[in-house]
């Protein structure tokens, strides 16, 4: 039915000889959307197949909340993921965008659980901003500018919709859930002090956000592409958004959103504070770019009858304008997990250990971070201690890709930083709109040989640690990183994501005794 065929899966990255880690990586993609969003088109079992295809391991149907989803999509949608489950060997959650009232969207993990669909559907109907939008202005536009889309009122309504799910999970069936901010720094609504809300209402709940968006073939020119911003990250200040940000806060960085690309940035201000806030990759995907079919009932009163957009109808004609690419296909979010099992996967991605990779840059990257130099060491997501003075040994493994990606060539990664920022504790409650950690720095940088192959191995030390710090890496194909190797802010309509590609992880902490 597609125009266009993923490449087979790479080798499994965990197999490499001599690993003595207690888990293996495994990739997948939160953001996922059906025909039972507004807005997109693929069927549940297509989607999964796909993922499958594209080399994943686990997923999340993230279909849109909102007035017409909430009246029986989640209902019609939890038997396909469940027949979807039997036919493909990938784990299929179930989950759904938020929208969150004053701010953006966010993934709603929930576990394979018989009482998930009860859970989100409750959810939805008494939080999710588009249906409190509707109740305020009955038969008005979807998203109207009210105390719902922004101000104090409508961060409120974020924050109670947290301790809801919070008190929810400790006394109900399901018992987890996760949330993810969604593309956070595409509208500017997300301010620090919206994250900051949102980390401390639900600790181990509402853990990061997409590092880098979906939505990446956005910027390729037409006619196939629609020549905007990669990820879609092409607006401009609005009338909710924080006053405090630059228009290049809006664009994506290599591919990255800005508030994870930016060194010393949000990101790294919320890692200074000690606290875990993690991030993630996806394919956002709705309609892949160079596809052929299109969407099976477009009208709008078919899905507010029917709850869904109908079955997909190849039309055999390349479509123009198209933006994603197949979920597992150019982003991947790879978690080290003990198991390969629902409970397991959040387990890992709540923990934080997590690298993601676009365009298959590389297979795997995993960190050793070792005090005094001695035992196996933590990777991404943990927390160790070093005495006052002492040397803490950085290990950098990376496995290079060995198979073409979707660009038709093997990519090679150019280099690799090690970033680390030192830890000053919470913001005082006057700042927690601070969105930069300035002493964060790139402590040393790493060339990879041209012809290298095989497993690489980068060590460092960082000596006389006196303070608590975090480290964490990041890696290119050197195309477009300016002269000390930072990303460059990305232009709008007409910038290939093939070539720029980018590796980040999550950081470990270090903590001084």
């Amino acid at each position: 039915m597609h125009s266009h065929v993923p490449s087979p899966p790479p080798p499994d990255p965990v197999s490499s000889p001599g690993d003595d880690r207690e888990f293996a990586w495994y990739a997948g993609d939160h953001h996922i959307h059906t025909t039972f969003s507004r807005d997109a088109m693929y069927s549940v079992d297509d989607q999964v197949r796909r993922a499958r295809e594209c080399g994943l391991d686990w997923m999340v149907i993230t279909d849109h909340g909102g007035p017409d989803h909430a009246k029986q999509s989640v209902a019609l949608q939890t038997p396909l993921i469940a027949e979807a489950r039997r036919r493909h060997p990938v784990l299929v959650f179930q989950g759904m965008e938020w929208n969150v009232p004053g701010a953006e969207h966010a993934t709603f993990i929930a576990p394979d659980h018989a009482d998930t669909p009860d859970l989100l559907e409750r959810f939805e109907r008494a939080f999710d901003g588009d249906v409190l939008a509707a109740r305020q202005n009955p038969g008005g536009p979807r998203l109207i500018e009210h105390s719902v889309q922004g101000g104090p009122e409508a961060e409120q309504l974020g924050l109670d919709a947290l301790a809801w799910l919070v008190e929810e999970l400790r006394t109900g069936t399901v018992g987890e859930a996760l949330v993810l901010s969604n593309h956070p720094m595409r509208t500017g609504r997300v301010s620090p002090s919206k994250v900051r809300g949102w980390r401390d209402a639900a600790p181990g709940v509402f853990v990061g956000w997409e590092g880098a968006p979906g939505h990446q073939a956005a910027a390729l020119p037409p006619p196939l592409g629609r020549g905007r911003g990669r990820g879609q990250y092409d607006e401009s200040p609005g009338r909710w958004s924080f006053p405090g940000y630059d228009l290049d806060q809006y664009r994506t960085w290599g591919g990255f959103d800005a508030a994870t690309a930016r060194l010393g940035g949000l990101w790294d201000s919320l890692l200074a504070e000690g606290l875990p806030w993690w991030i993630t990759a996806n394919s956002d995907n709705h309609f892949d770019i160079g596809d052929t079919v299109v969407v099976g009932e477009a009208s709008r009163a078919h899905y507010v009858e029917h709850g869904h957009r109908g079955t997909p109808v190849d039309s055999g004609v390349v479509q123009h304008g198209y933006v994603d690419f197949a979920p597992g296909f150019y982003s991947r979010t790879c978690v080290g997990s003990a198991r390969r099992d629902y409970a397991s996967v959040m387990a890992a991605l709540r923990a934080g250990r997590v690298f993601v990779v676009h365009g298959g840059l590389v297979r795997a990257v995993e960190a050793r971070v070792r005090p005094g130099g001695e035992g196996p060491g933590v990777t991404f997501g943990a927390r160790t201690s070093v005495r006052r003075g002492g040397d803490v040994e950085v290990e950098l493994l990376i496995d290079p890709a060995v198979e073409p990606n979707g660009s038709g060539g093997v990519p090679r990664s150019a280099r690799w930083d090690v970033v680390v920022g030192t830890v000053t504790g919470r913001v005082a409650d006057t700042e927690r709109d601070l969105f930069q950690a300035p002493g964060t720095r790139v402590v040393e940088s790493f060339e990879v040989p041209a012809h290298a192959s095989g497993r690489q191995v980068f060590r460092t030390t960082l000596r006389g640690v006196a303070d608590p710090l975090y480290v964490r890496f990041r890696g290119s194909d050197g195309r477009h990183a300016d002269a000390d190797g930072h990303p460059r802010v990305d232009p709008i309509g007409d910038s290939d994501p093939w070539d720029d590609l980018w590796c980040y992880t999550n950081p470990v902490f270090v903590d001084v005794v």
